[in-house]
């Protein structure tokens, strides 16, 4: 496994590297739940890549890929049971589309976070994903410029530990 740092002032390293990344508008932490804006602190493994076909080149990665759909949702309604899962829209529950007019979730990666098992009100929808205009924090993901998270998927990165405050 090839591991990435994330730290609490914003920066990922790799391989020698350091970028900057946007954390969650309610910074890090070890308690992350729903709702809290907070990126979650410790070891997240990248499970697969998702890209906007219609828009970007597929992501050079070792890891799983597959193209965004318009139906493509996550759901983040902790009260159902495909909470913290890729669903298709329309859907019953409260989910997040993943097919946007920005460019945040043109490549993403997936992380594991509350994935195995998944546990109610523990935080959803936790990605990898391009960063906004400006850096603006995020709803509890990771983001970074495109070129910096194409960089990161080239390298090999299969996981995140990302440092407690």
């Amino acid at each position: 496994m090839s591991e990435a740092v994330v730290t609490p002032d914003g920066w990922l390293r790799w391989q020698g590297r350091a970028v900057r990344v946007v954390l969650g508008r309610g910074g890090v932490r070890a308690d992350k739940q729903e709702g809290d804006g907070a990126t979650p602190a410790g070891l997240l493994p990248l499970r697969r890549v998702l890209y906007r076909a219609d828009r970007v080149a597929i992501p050079r990665t070792t890891l799983p890929r597959e193209p965004i759909g318009e139906t493509d949702g996550w759901c983040d309604d902790p009260g159902h049971p495909d909470y913290n899962r890729q669903v298709r829209l329309p859907h019953s529950a409260r989910c997040e589309e993943l097919w946007r007019r920005d460019g945040v979730y043109d490549v993403l990666a997936v992380l594991g976070w509350n994935d195995a098992p998944v546990a109610r009100g523990r935080g959803s929808a936790i990605f990898l994903h391009v960063a906004r205009p400006g850096y603006a924090p995020t709803e509890g993901c990771m983001a970074l410029a495109e070129a910096d998270l194409r960089d990161v998927l080239a390298a090999g990165v299969t996981a995140l530990r990302v440092l407690p405050p």
